[in-house]
């Protein structure tokens, strides 16, 4: 090129002297436009990164044998433990008619001796099913070598963690929503009370996204899905019999023992089913599944910066 071709007073010339005048001027879409988008939208976008984290792990449980396998199995089993349930209520309602025990009789109803022993009963079934729906959320992502493209994304580790403890959370409600389908067929036959059915539903929900927490805290320890999935096993045992854990210490009487019936999860879910929403109940739930969350965050911190 000639150098008459880099005289400014041509179209070359001016476009790249405009160029050097405007380097030191800043470009007003550069400097305002994208800081006034953060400001204005960071909670959407870290909503929106939440929604998208759980929506690709869902994808993947669906893509997977898994979550059929879960659906299928624990409707199979909430199927056979209702049909149980009411046999024994069955049974037990006309042997107390045949003796004509009046005064048993008046206290025997529909949430008490059926419906909440079929939720107690879910819950455990739970215990066993939720284990294998949340073995593969972080430690799936180190086995196939992802987990580092999560680290380097623009997204916060509290968009990781949320984002898979919703999809947890969504499967568990869908369960939940399984086991909901059978008291509502004695609404049509009997007349169970509708609140008291309702705490015993809500109950479970808050129990199974604690059973989520956890699980996605021992995804985080390891790379192996089969001792995630253990690991989870036996904190959500522990927590079930933490209060027969005080009895044979000989700590059920002193405050250790109330601190582990509090500590345990079946304490708070059978008030829920007896109908009784107590906020220290609620809390609870709230308080275990944060924390499990706050440790699972710590745990993935620690794995980013090895």
């Amino acid at each position: 090129m000639s150098p008459r071709h880099l005289d400014p007073r041509g179209p070359q010339g001016r476009r790249c002297a405009d160029r050097g005048s405007d380097r030191g001027r800043p470009d007003p879409r550069r400097s305002f436009r994208p800081r006034d988008h953060a400001r204005h939208d960071g909670g959407g976008r870290g909503v929106r990164h939440v929604t998208d984290i759980a929506g690709r792990e869902l994808r993947g449980l669906f893509v997977s044998p898994v979550a059929y396998g879960v659906l299928s199995l624990f409707a199979v089993l909430s199927g056979v433990f209702f049909i149980a349930s009411t046999a024994f209520f069955a049974e037990w309602l006309m042997r107390l008619q045949s003796f004509q025990a009046f005064d048993e009789l008046a206290r025997w109803n529909l949430n008490d001796q059926l419906i909440g022993q079929f939720f107690q009963s879910m819950a455990m079934v739970l215990l066993f099913l939720l284990p294998g729906v949340t073995m593969g959320f972080f430690a799936a992502e180190k086995t196939q070598g992802t987990q580092e493209l999560l680290f380097t994304s623009p997204l916060t580790m509290w968009d990781i963690v949320l984002g898979k403890f919703l999809a947890g959370a969504v499967f568990a409600l869908l369960l939940v929503t399984i086991v909901g389908a059978y008291p509502a067929l004695l609404f049509v036959y009997g007349d169970p009370e509708f609140g008291k059915t309702l705490a015993g539903l809500l109950g479970l929900v808050l129990v199974s996204w604690t059973y989520v927490a956890i699980g996605v805290f021992a995804s985080s320890l390891t790379r192996s899905q089969v001792l995630a999935f253990l690991i989870t096993f036996v904190l959500l045992i522990l927590l079930m019999v933490l209060p027969a854990l005080a009895q044979i210490g000989g700590g059920g009487a002193s405050g250790l023992g109330d601190l582990l019936r509090w500590l345990s999860a079946d304490t708070h879910l059978a008030e829920l089913v007896k109908g009784l929403v107590d906020t220290a109940d609620l809390a609870y739930f709230v308080v275990m599944t944060g924390i499990f969350l706050v440790l699972t965050k710590a745990s993935v911190e620690s794995v980013r910066w090895r």
